[in-house]
């Protein structure tokens, strides 16, 4: 049994989230530099070019990418044998949000209520944030902050499992279709599949932080993915919505079992400004 005290993750917090919005994930960089070589329209490389560029102004000036810095995502899987002490858990992750987002100088975007008063926050918070018992006794943090143009061209679809994997990918790809140059693309696309209808859109959330290049480890999902994203670079879209090959970096799917009458799909887009950023926290042995 380890304790680890909540001060600890707020520090943790702060400090990443900082990090996270200034200092764009080597797999993305590496993707769009791909992109780069492969895109054939004036105007998707002048854009690609133009995001790498601000991509390496950002990491040396410590800068936000975007302007946006998104609603604070935050993932926590928290060993069953790790005690946490010191104060309130939700309150530590805000406050570790709302220190950073200070700090870093970063635009705060939350809104208290979300039809009526829609008064600014004024610190980004609350975080969104999702907590998972695992075994060990360590927890694992990651940071996600999503942006409100790629989040609000997100998809749910409670197809009949008939539809089988051609409707499964039709959806995902009249999805991005739909979506147009909305997200600021080149796109990251998540998929969730199976599950119930919140678990489908949880999953496909959560898969937009694999790394980009890595496959799911079931061959006939790593050929959706190829399919998917194949399809999806035809449309034409291309960098910024301008036109071109590059439409989207990678297709990532994540599935769940599901009820026997359900095939829940859901998608989330995330622009190319694809930030997430993880790290492991010990306690103190007792």
């Amino acid at each position: 049994m380890r304790t680890l005290d909540v001060k600890k993750i707020t520090e943790t917090i702060r400090r990443m989230t900082i990090e996270v919005n200034t200092d764009l994930p080597q797999d993305v960089e590496q993707a769009l530099v791909e992109g780069r070589a492969k895109e054939e329209s004036p105007f998707g490389q002048y854009c690609l070019d133009q995001i790498l560029a601000n991509a390496k102004l950002a990491r040396c000036e410590k800068q936000a990418m975007c302007q946006d810095t998104g609603t604070m995502v935050v993932y926590l899987n928290i060993g069953q044998d790790l005690h946490l002490v010191g104060g309130d858990l939700t309150e530590a992750v805000n406050e570790g949000v709302r220190l950073g987002y200070d700090e870093g100088y970063l635009r705060r975007s939350m809104v208290e209520e979300p039809v009526f008063d829609r008064v600014n926050t004024g610190d980004n918070t609350p975080a969104v944030i999702h907590i998972n018992i695992v075994p060990g006794d360590k927890l694992e943090l990651t940071l996600m902050p999503k942006g409100g143009g790629a989040e609000n061209m997100g998809a749910l679809g409670m197809l009949k499992p008939t539809a089988g994997k051609d409707g499964v990918v039709d959806f995902v790809v009249d999805a991005v279709s739909r979506a147009g140059g909305n997200p600021c693309p080149p796109i990251i696309v998540g998929v969730g599949i199976g599950g119930t209808m919140e678990k489908a859109t949880e999953i496909a959330k959560e898969a937009l932080a694999r790394p980009i290049g890595s496959s799911h480890a079931d061959p006939r999902y790593a050929a959706m993915e190829a399919e998917i994203l194949e399809k999806v670079n035809k449309l034409g879209i291309g960098p910024q919505g301008l036109g071109g090959r590059v439409t989207a970096l990678a297709v990532h799917i994540n599935t769940h079992p599901c009820h026997i009458a359900s095939l829940p799909v859901a998608v989330n887009i995330n622009c190319h400004a694809a930030r997430h950023m993880s790290t492991v926290l010990e306690g103190e042995e007792m």
